[in-house]
């Protein structure tokens, strides 16, 4: 059995910063990409920001150079670090990790539970 658990969400002012955590736990063999996405409400889910195992980045246009993501491996965990919020940024967030469990020869999409940020004086 595999877990991805997300922390880090809560309430901050425009132009504040939050970190995410998203850590993968059970029977893992290896993590190919790790990413994040956010649905806002009534909106579709979009993916934010995600990051291969080799280190390649992706950002979703609206966050690049305000929000960064990285990724220990040694914990399988990844990290979202998000600065100069905006309102527009307020969504529940997600985390998506794409993981081979031991014994297995395929990948399998998990998705944490999702933590809620919002971004509001």
């Amino acid at each position: 059995q595999v877990q991805v658990v997300e922390s880090g969400g809560g309430l901050v002012q425009p132009g504040g910063s939050l970190r995410l955590s998203c850590a993968a736990s059970g029977s893992i063999s290896s993590i190919y990409i790790m990413g994040w996405y956010r649905q806002a409400p009534g909106k579709q889910r979009d993916m934010v920001a995600q990051i291969t195992s080799g280190g390649i980045t992706d950002y979703e246009d609206s966050v690049k150079g305000r929000f960064t993501i990285s990724r220990d491996n040694a914990k399988n965990t990844v990290y979202l670090q998000m600065n100069s919020l905006k309102p527009e940024d307020t969504a529940v967030y997600y985390c998506n990790q794409l993981i081979r469990s031991l014994g297995s020869s395929r990948y399998t999409n998990y998705w944490g539970q999702g933590t809620q940020v919002t971004v509001s004086s």
